[in-house]
């Protein structure tokens, strides 16, 4: 069966790129970045780290 882990938006408001994430385990967080790039990476990681932590 089948579970979400999280939910992830990416926004663009004019210049600045904006990830929303919300986990059960890290909850609702934010990014705001004028790079996409950088913004990606970043959430990449936070999640990486999020679930490698919560492995049994």
């Amino acid at each position: 069966m089948e579970e979400p882990l999280c939910n992830v938006e990416f926004l663009k408001s004019n210049s600045t790129y904006v990830a929303r994430v919300q986990s059960d385990i890290g909850g609702l967080r934010e990014y705001r970045s004028g790079s996409l790039e950088e913004i990606l990476e970043q959430v990449i990681i936070d999640l990486q780290e999020e679930f490698e932590s919560a492995r049994p």
